[in-house]
């Protein structure tokens, strides 16, 4: 399991982008994590799924609420990463009116998430393989701080957390 200190693993997460610029085209874009990470201070969030309770109603909007703080506070990026297509996230991303604010980054296969090793087995309840519910600092693509939430938990993954952990680094 991905631990404080170590680099994030190689991998591809896509993001659903709606307007072509900056060498991309619109929608889906895949992202390579270690070279996007590169010389970058970002906050990371991930979560079980798009439109579910918790991650709708208080974890993505705590980010959007704390961007600007964030930022203040040295965050060149602040990314949702779930296990969905980046079509959803995309539409997400719109619903919670994210532009500019957080990137939705959609792990469409798991495969990042089973590389960090912090997925949750959500079979039983027809959701299949997902994130656990997590935030961490990444500097310089090195995980500076790691904040798993025990099962069913809201309590250490949000935005104030994350916020205190980037002022302090």
């Amino acid at each position: 399991m991905l631990k404080i200190g170590d680099k994030l693993p190689a991998g591809q997460l896509q993001e659903f982008i709606e307007v072509e610029g900056n060498g991309c085209s619109l929608g889906p874009n895949s992202f390579d994590v270690q070279k996007t990470t590169a010389a970058k201070k970002i906050a990371i969030f991930a979560l079980p799924g798009a439109y579910t309770p918790t991650c709708s109603a208080q974890h993505v909007p705590g980010y959007i609420l704390h961007a600007d703080n964030l930022k203040a506070a040295g965050v060149d990026e602040i990314w949702c990463i779930s296990v969905n297509d980046a079509f959803v996230m995309g539409a997400w991303g719109r619903d919670q009116r994210t532009q500019g604010k957080v990137r939705m980054m959609a792990d469409g296969s798991a495969d990042f998430t089973k590389a960090t090793g912090l997925t949750l087995d959500l079979i039983s309840r027809g959701m299949g393989l997902r994130s656990q519910r997590y935030s961490m600092l990444v500097i310089d693509g090195t995980v500076k701080t790691l904040n798993i939430e025990a099962p069913g938990k809201f309590e250490v993954s949000n935005a104030e957390t994350m916020l205190a952990q980037a002022q302090a680094n």
